[in-house]
């Protein structure tokens, strides 16, 4: 009786949906908490750097160009990036609070898909909510903060679907409540546009219900929502070709291989919502052959899929109207728009985030009808054991994101062909000063996509961190020859071909980084610097001050500019130009030695010597302005003080042949005197 009784407790839990809210809410929260929980503690990795509010978005003013200057923020979405503006005001740039903003998002996105599958009589609403909030390919969009877009424009879009199902399901529903539903699908496409798929999706779910559609009861109420949509996912499409780089050769597909693509995609997606195995963050690109009959299986089981689907709709319309949902809600991804993130990969897990709910509401309705004819304990032991391994899994792939090592070594380990992931693997090595490590990776990127102009630049500037400045050239003329009009490539050569000696080349280049990008200041004090070597002293002053034009606060050209006008016989300009390198950097021993020198030269000597001494109580170490600081004290006739700066100057330095010299030379004038 006991064992009955709890049969029929389940059913009424799993399929009629009516387990109270008061705690069926709190309990999926936790289990969401507990999935992932490893995600608290990871950093940023990726671009999230991109997403978190930079400095010069900060203000109100940042605010206001976050809605109304494209181009101002990664993508776009302004809805999202007020979202990040708001969180930075809150917790800064301390990572746990988006991580847990975006758990939290999560959470409250599962809940709301149970609550809506409850207020549309699905069976296993609460199931279905669950399996959604631990799936393991729900970690990607969790996990990685810049994905906050998903978890945001998702709470958006059901807050959006339970506004309008209750005003078309209400009798003499308010206009408001249209209104509202209407709002919050405005504030999806503005945080992600691949929401814009909503108006499509509630007509199939009003044909799942009804099996017509009315076009004076849901069609036409429904011409707003699909002109919003239409905007925001043409004009999405725009951004990602002019301001994300969504074009060129990588994007030249024929319609043939587009349809490939999204035949296989659609079947690689619902695989991994299967059977969740071997997730990574890059997926290997497919190679997409149009002559390759094989490949033309994906997209032709498909349609035979759907045609299948079709015949059976008489019996149950359920299947068929989640398949629309599925492919419907996956269509901007699927290969026929422009994603810049095809360039790597045609797939991606964040790409299904949206797209899974239909397939885990058909997979929580079913289960929760299979597990209504089981024994109540083997029906929970059943449903602890399966979201129970769900999470687990959920909980070791947050860890992959816990800082950026770790992200790309498990990209690699997983598709170690990868060329981005080793690309970006050299970048950080390089950029932490281990020029030497970051070599093979970017070898590694080259073999598995050669003609990369940006690898070959970053390869280049590993190879002359490891001082072999005469391979860095090769590959710095290779990225140039893929690319002529990169500038980047043009100066770190003209830099490579200074320390090789070859001036006159490097003049070259740096004037041809110039040209492609005529405001960059350190190519112009790079100029200044190769003209004064090659003797062109008179050339590289106005380098030097093209330079300080386009970045005043420079104080590596402040003193090089200096250096040109002392030697070109403007000694009180070298001592403008020198004072005020020291106001930005006052302890530049450059600046500070050069001033000094040049004071003294102008016998000024007590103004030298107060440099020489300020200069002193920023670098007490330096024997080279002790010296300096005795030969001004000397010439002002303080032997003693002058004779104490040599001594110094030779103790730290017991090698400086000058120094011992000098000291020497004031030691007789010393005992000469009378």
């Amino acid at each position: 009786m006991s064992s009955r009784t709890g049969t029929l407790r389940f059913s009424v839990l799993i399929t009629e949906n009516k387990a109270p809210v008061r705690w069926i809410a709190p309990l999926l929260a936790a289990v969401t908490l507990l999935a992932y929980g490893p995600a608290l503690a990871n950093g940023l990795v990726w671009n999230d750097p991109d997403y978190v509010t930079r400095p010069e978005l900060r203000s109100l003013g940042g605010l206001g160009r976050i809605w109304l200057q494209v181009g101002a923020t990664e993508q776009y979405y302004p809805v999202l990036h007020s979202a990040f503006w708001a969180e930075h005001r809150l917790w800064g740039d301390a990572p746990l609070g988006y991580h847990l903003a975006n758990v939290l998002l999560h959470a409250g996105a599962a809940l709301l898909l149970a609550l809506l599958l409850r207020r549309l009589a699905v069976p296993g609403a609460w199931l279905a909510g669950l399996l959604f909030a631990v799936h393991p390919v729900m970690a990607e969009s969790v996990a990685w903060i810049s994905e906050q877009k998903n978890t945001l424009s998702t709470v958006f879009y059901l807050l959006a679907a339970h506004a309008y199902f209750k005003w078309r399901y209400t009798e003499g529903a308010a206009p408001g409540l249209y209104l509202l539903g209407l709002a919050a699908f405005a504030a999806a496409v503005l945080s992600k546009s691949v929401t814009a798929t909503l108006p499509a999706a509630l007509l199939v779910v009003v044909w799942w219900r009804e099996g017509r559609l009315s076009w004076r009861r849901d069609g036409a109420p429904l011409i707003p929502w699909f002109a919003l949509a239409a905007a925001g996912g043409l004009f999405t499409a725009w951004v990602e070709r002019t301001y994300i780089g969504a074009e060129g050769d990588e994007f030249a597909l024929s319609f043939a291989q587009r349809g490939l693509i999204a035949g296989r995609a659609i079947w690689f997606y619902l695989a991994k919502l299967a059977w969740p195995a071997r997730l990574t963050f890059i997926y290997p690109r497919w190679h997409v052959d149009p002559g390759a009959a094989w490949q033309y299986a994906y997209p032709l089981a498909a349609l035979a899929a759907v045609a299948a689907l079709w015949l059976i709709r008489p019996w149950s319309r359920a299947p068929l109207a989640v398949a629309l949902l599925f492919a419907g809600s996956l269509f901007p991804v699927l290969g026929f728009l422009n994603v810049y993130a095809f360039v790597f990969s045609f797939v991606a897990d964040h790409f299904q985030y949206l797209a899974s709910l239909s397939i885990l509401t058909l997979a929580g309705a079913a289960l929760a009808l299979l597990l209504a004819r089981v024994p109540a304990g083997l029906a929970w032991l059943g449903c602890a054991a399966l979201l129970g391994a769900l999470a687990l899994e959920t909980r070791q792939l947050c860890g992959r994101y816990r800082d950026l090592p770790t992200f790309y070594r498990a990209i690699l380990a997983d598709n170690p062909h990868s060329w981005l992931a080793q690309a970006n693997l050299g970048n950080l090595l390089r950029e932490e000063g281990r020029g030497a490590e970051a070599i093979p990776h970017y070898l590694a990127a080259l073999r598995d996509h050669p003609g990369a102009p940006q690898i070959e630049n970053n390869l280049g500037l590993a190879l002359a961190a490891a001082d072999r400045n005469a391979e860095a050239i090769a590959h710095y003329q290779a990225a140039l020859r893929l690319r002529p009009s990169f500038a980047q490539a043009h100066s770190n050569l003209g830099t490579a071909l200074r320390v090789a000696g070859r001036n006159a080349e490097a003049i070259g280049e740096y004037e041809a980084a110039l040209r492609f990008k005529p405001d960059y200041a350190e190519d112009e004090y790079n100029l200044g610097l190769v003209l004064r070597a090659a003797g062109r002293n008179p050339e590289a002053i106005p380098r030097f001050q093209a330079a300080l034009r386009h970045r005043p606060e420079f104080p590596e050209a402040l003193t090089d500019l200096g250096n040109a006008l002392r030697d070109a016989g403007n000694p009180a300009g070298a001592i403008a130009a020198y004072e005020q390198a020291l106001r930005l950097r006052p302890d530049s021993f450059e600046a500070l030695n050069n001033l000094g020198n040049t004071l003294l030269a102008e016998r000024r000597t007590a103004e030298a010597i107060a440099r020489f001494t300020a200069g002193l109580r920023a670098l007490p170490d330096s024997a080279v302005l002790h010296n300096d600081l005795g030969v001004a004290l000397a010439a002002e006739g303080r032997l003693a003080e002058s004779m104490a700066q040599f001594a110094e100057a030779v103790r730290l330095d017991p090698a400086g042949a000058a120094y011992r010299q000098n000291l020497a030379i004031i030691r007789r004038q010393t005992e000469g005197a009378p």
